[in-house]
């Protein structure tokens, strides 16, 4: 900047999407989060792995690697949702087309997250059973239902696979038994993590549909969810709005979101001005300031995952944020981003490589593998669980080129 800059310069109020223009960054930070999403929630099957690597419990003040995942992909989720809300629009969708679309994808993500997150206390005796078979059905369940089948497959067949998806799931719903005594109804005991996903969407797309792209009212929102995790956490949210999900009231899991959104409107004016330096610059000052907030933060109410405090909120973000400005200069500005193609299904196809481990620990069961001490300890377990997590970015390639590809 300059002290004769004229007021056309000045940092606008909106800015242009290029939907068009597809940004491999973004596509490659989020393959990188399935990845190490995918890798961490493999440790349960390792022992004898260092501490800082999985979660910490409850009530502790601190994080491990696994607890900057799930942050990370929700800063991914806002960071895309700008170019997609642009796409639908060029497209010719209006904005109540533009909430009915919202509003679909979140329910398909809530329903998807209750079926999962009923898996985990699923009692097989009194449901008729095993456990081991209710997330496999139900993800394949989620396939038939929400497949983009190619254009080719007669719609009649179409209808009937989408509808034994449907049916499958309402049954299985209605026989589901779940708790120790095998007394407990199927119901959202929490959202799951495709269902927080799915709160912290919808509220943050919505501010997007109806911001059209004003850059005051999305930090505005952003500044709102970071405040309501704050005063959340310090017990000051009156009682009459407990009908809210906690996923939103809470502040935090849409305060990521957002501040994703945010990120993406800098990042698109910087780079239509093809100005690299200044947004990199800006990106590590803010990254600064995140860091700062969340020191500033910390004495009150914790660094925690599982208390989605507001450090959580502005460490997770720092961290989110400088990694896509190094992914940034490696793929779209030195055009590296060959270095990646193993992984990309993980980043164009998220929702199905998510829901591949299932169907991979499943198959481990009814063939009976069972990996030596050797292969499930240390750094050789966990060199197993890579391993793991890139099988299953290999198998959602070989999945969508038979026509499997999760659209939402």
């Amino acid at each position: 900047m300059t002290a004769g800059k004229t007021k056309s310069e000045s940092f606008p109020k909106s800015a242009p999407v290029q939907a068009s223009q597809r940004v491999e960054s973004i596509d490659i930070l989020r393959a990188l989060t399935m990845v190490l999403m995918i890798f961490v929630n493999d440790f349960w099957s390792l022992k004898d792995i260092p501490g800082w690597l999985g979660h910490v419990e409850r009530g502790v003040d601190g994080i491990g690697l696994s607890d900057v995942v799930f942050p990370a992909f929700l800063f991914i989720v806002g960071l895309s949702l700008p170019y997609a809300v642009q796409n639908r629009r060029e497209k010719g969708d209006s904005d109540w087309e533009l909430v009915k679309h919202v509003l679909s994808r979140t329910i398909a993500l809530l329903i998807m997250g209750v079926f999962l997150v009923n898996g985990e206390s699923m009692n097989g005796a009194a449901t008729g059973f095993s456990r081991w078979i209710w997330n496999p059905l139900s993800c394949l369940c989620f396939i038939l239902i929400w497949n983009a089948y190619s254009k080719n497959i007669n719609n009649n067949l179409v209808i009937v696979l989408k509808g034994i998806g449907i049916i499958t799931l309402i049954v299985i719903a209605y026989l589901y038994r779940g708790g120790q005594e095998g007394t407990s109804r199927f119901e959202p005991h929490w959202w799951g993590i495709l269902g927080l996903i799915g709160w912290a969407y919808l509220v943050s797309a919505l501010i997007t549909v109806f911001s059209r792209n004003n850059f005051y009212v999305l930090l505005a929102g952003w500044i709102f969810f970071c405040l309501l995790s704050m005063v959340s956490k310090a017990g000051y949210v009156p009682g009459f709005l407990s009908f809210i999900p906690d996923a939103i009231l809470g502040g935090t899991l849409a305060g990521l979101t957002m501040g994703g959104v945010v990120a993406s409107f800098i990042f698109r004016y910087y780079v239509g001005k093809r100005d690299n330096r200044k947004l990199t610059m800006i990106f590590l000052v803010s990254s600064i300031v995140l860091t700062g907030l969340s020191v500033i933060t910390r004495p009150y109410w914790g660094l925690a995952k599982l208390g989605a405090t507001p450090a959580w909120l502005f460490l997770c973000s720092a961290f989110t944020l400088l990694a896509f400005v190094i992914i940034y200069w490696i793929a779209d500005v030195w055009k590296k981003s060959s270095w990646f193609a193993l992984i990309k299904p993980a980043g164009t196809d998220t929702l199905l490589c998510y829901l591949v481990p299932t169907f991979m620990y499943m198959t481990f069961r009814l063939i009976g593998l069972k990996f030596p001490d050797v292969l499930v300890t240390g750094s050789v377990g966990l060199l197993k669980s890579l391993c793991f997590a890139l099988l299953c970015v290999l198998a959602t390639r070989g999945l969508n080129k038979m026509g499997v590809r999760l659209k939402i």
